[in-house]
């Protein structure tokens, strides 16, 4: 039996718009079987793989098998070549070397991989990484002075640094070089740097642009390896791998970036890394994770987790980010670095301590940005740009992930500190957190805005700034209209995409074996999704005192379990008998040694035939309340025995406050009671059922909105049917055979 696992559907009231990704024609049906045929895969995979545009055989073979050898050579990475010469050369001398990260995921994985990688070879290195509260993002002049003070005449930036044209004349000033390491966009300028090395940069011929900023740590010691260790690409890489995999792809992961192309490869080894032999300071974040409100063991629950792309993104990276959001980035950054299990379990609490933390946090930000949103016309202005003072700039970027995604729009936070006195000015500055939604490019929009910004960068869909106080305004108007111009309404209705429609019968063991060959799935690689139409609910019933719900859904000729979790049955909009469209992936479970076919439901709606059929049933019961005459074959009219039942169950309910359904609701839950035959109650009879037991004054019936009653049980009293005129109406009109 296959069971499916439906996640919680946000915003019902707002419906989603599905969109089929791929519309498949004859020529690529045929392209994907002869694919499927020939490298002796599924249908279904070849298909998903011809559409996300691996049109033949050898790409297929390639995207499927992800050798190293697939890799591009980091020497094509521009100054790549410069960069690991003074790199060597501040080795060589003995010089004091300073890794200057982020404050991120991808930062702090990025400092870990570049330091121990230098430290293997004897360097003398450190590593800074700017308080987010105090010194916010970037590279300043204020530690570059403290750097040099410290005897530092190399900084090499990971993750960061792509902006700092001033900084890099000024350290050169003082005698300190720079090479400059990152993947942020660049901007018309670049810094004057001894090396930068940015696969964005204009005149960088790298083929693969999607690297996070651990990505190109990873290119940069990579070449270091090969010529300075004397060794072959393929033997580089393989050391890299070995010793630094897992880090470069949880930054990846972290950092969002598309898990395709060497991302995907990137990923895949360390995945692979982290569950067969991972670093001391993993292994405890992954106790220290599962174990958290739970009386489990947390080694028996560290062999049950499966690490994955989604476990590294929803579980592992909030908890690291929170060093830097709440705490001190350097404490995820020892993390890494500790070779003491006891230490590292110690840090991992800590972390995940700060974790809560950041959610508590959040949770009071978020409650007073929707307040604010409330007071905003934002039909007419695209871009939700909120602000307050003393927000904290740590969780204002993860507010606005979560504002972008409830509301389909950008939208930008600003938090402004004020003064020590408590007076506040129009020359304050507000550091702000974006995030954008596809088709507004974010940087590109903080670009129109420049001259009323006093730095910004970032990416397409998320991005940093700070701006005065007096001109936030200006600022706020001003990237409205650009978005006006820019941004389409149909970018703003929430979407749901989808790889394909199949069949109940296209679901087996097989085809989810050979998904799994698809993975690491992420951005640019997401987890296939199919659509079902016309499912039909044959069963629902409430779970875990109703926290859940059990469907069981059939096609006519297959059924299937279902489970949709913290949701009750009332509340899905949706009841028994319905036809229903499903979108949803297929994966494989795994509990107590049983796998089993394991299908996750992303979104449902009723399907247009069951609209069709319920309008159906309303137009008839009208023809029939305006005196039109009806078949016995239509069973309308109804007997005794179904208004003994009716009345039972709504008796039950009643004693237990259940009150009020809507008259679909109502047919769904009556069908058990009628033996599981939905022929013996439909729309236009249970309609006819209630207005005579009104009419007898047996119930009291309030219709509060269209089909939706609210019930209240009469005094018991001996009221025969036949004394309803109702009844006596809808007989008369039945025509006799």
């Amino acid at each position: 039996m296959v069971f499916i696992y439906m996640e919680t559907i946000n915003n019902m009231t707002k419906e989603k718009r599905w969109i089929l990704k791929s519309k498949e024609d004859e020529k690529s049906l045929y392209e994907a079987n002869r694919i499927a045929k020939n490298l002796n895969i599924h249908p279904i995979v070849a298909r998903l793989l011809y559409n996300r545009g691996y049109t033949d055989e050898q790409a297929c073979k390639m995207f499927i098998c992800m050798e190293s050898e697939m890799l591009c050579n980091p020497f094509d990475l521009k100054d790549v070549d410069v960069g690991i010469e003074r790199i060597h050369r501040a080795i060589k001398n003995k010089e004091k070397i300073t890794v200057y990260g982020d404050y991120d995921v991808d930062g702090v994985t990025a400092v870990c991989t570049l330091y121990l990688y230098l430290q293997s070879f004897g360097a003398d290195v450190n590593y800074y990484i700017p308080n987010r509260v105090g010194e916010g993002y970037g590279v300043s002049e204020a530690a570059i002075e403290c750097l040099k003070n410290q005897g530092t005449t190399l900084i090499i930036t990971v993750d960061t640094g792509i902006t700092a044209d001033k900084e890099v004349v000024y350290a050169k000033g003082i005698g300190v070089d720079f090479v400059i390491t990152d993947h942020h966009e660049c901007r018309s300028e670049i810094p004057d740097a001894v090396a930068v090395i940015n696969p964005h940069r204009p005149d960088c011929n790298y083929p693969f642009k999607e690297l996070a900023g651990v990505g190109v740590v990873f290119k940069l010691i990579s070449a270091y390896e090969e010529k300075y260790s004397k060794c072959s690409k393929k033997e580089a890489v393989a050391r890299i791998f070995s010793h630094y995999a897992d880090l470069v792809a949880i930054g990846t992961i972290a950092d969002v970036m598309p898990i395709k192309g060497e991302n995907r490869i990137i990923v895949s080894y360390g995945l692979n890394m982290i569950e067969k032999n991972p670093r001391p300071g993993l292994m405890a974040l992954i106790e220290a994770s599962a174990s958290r409100n739970d009386n489990v063991k947390s080694d028996r629950r560290k062999k049950n987790t499966k690490v994955t792309s989604g476990y590294i993104g929803y579980t592992l990276a909030p908890r690291i980010n929170a060093a830097g959001r709440i705490r001190s980035a350097s404490i995820a950054v020892e993390l890494f670095l500790t070779m003491d299990k006891n230490n590292a379990l110690e840090i991992a609490e800590e972390l995940c301590l700060a974790n809560k933390e950041r959610q508590a946090e959040e949770n009071k930000i978020m409650k007073e940005a929707y307040s604010k949103i409330e007071e905003l016309d934002i039909e007419n202005n695209p871009v939700i740009v909120l602000d307050a003072d003393n927000w904290h700039h740590g969780v204002i970027g993860i507010v606005a992930s979560r504002i972008t995604e409830k509301y389909s729009r950008p939208s930008i936070l600003v938090s402004f500190e004020g003064n020590e006195d408590g007076s506040v000015s129009e020359y304050d500055i507000g550091k702000g957190s974006g995030r954008s939604i596809k088709g507004l490019n974010l940087v590109d929009a903080l670009c129109h805005c420049s001259d009323q910004l006093v730095k910004f960068g970032g990416h397409e869909l998320a991005a940093g700034l700070s701006v005065e106080r007096g001109k936030l305004q200006a600022f706020r108007e001003k990237i409205n209209s650009y978005a006006k111009e820019n941004l389409k309404e149909e970018n703003m209705i929430p979407t749901l995409e989808a790889d394909a429609e199949i069949n109940f019968k296209d679901i087996n063991f097989t085809l989810a074996q050979q998904l799994q060959q698809l993975e690491p799935y992420g951005v640019g690689n997401p987890m296939p999704t199919f659509i079902m139409r016309g499912v039909r609910i044959l069963e629902l019933s409430p779970v875990s005192d109703g926290k859940h719900t059990r469907l069981m859904l059939s096609d006519g000729s297959f059924s299937t379990a279902a489970m949709f979790f913290s949701n009750s049955p009332d509340s899905l909009g949706i009841t028994q008998g319905d036809l229903i469209d499903v979108l949803f992936n297929i994966d494989i479970n795994e509990w107590l040694g049983r796998k089993s076919v394991q299908i996750i439901v992303k979104d449902i709606r009723l399907s247009d035939s069951n609209i069709s059929e319920m309008s159906k049933e309303k137009t008839r019961f009208k023809e029939i309340w305006s005196g039109a005459s009806y078949y016995p074959s239509e069973n309308i009219l109804p007997i005794r025995d179904d208004f003994v039942k009716v009345y039972q169950f709504l008796q039950i309910s009643c004693k237990k406050g259940n009150t009020k359904y809507s008259l679909s609701n109502l047919c769904s839950r009556l069908i058990k009671i009628f033996d599981n035959d939905a022929s013996k109650i439909g729309y236009v009879k249970l309609k006819y059922i209630i207005m005579v037991l009104n009419e007898l004054n047996i119930l009291t019936v309030e219709e509060t909105e269209e089909d939706v009653y609210s019930f209240k049980i009469n005094v018991a009293r001996n009221t025969s049917i036949e004394k309803s005129n109702i009844l006596r109406k809808l007989r008369s009109q039945q025509k006799q055979i």
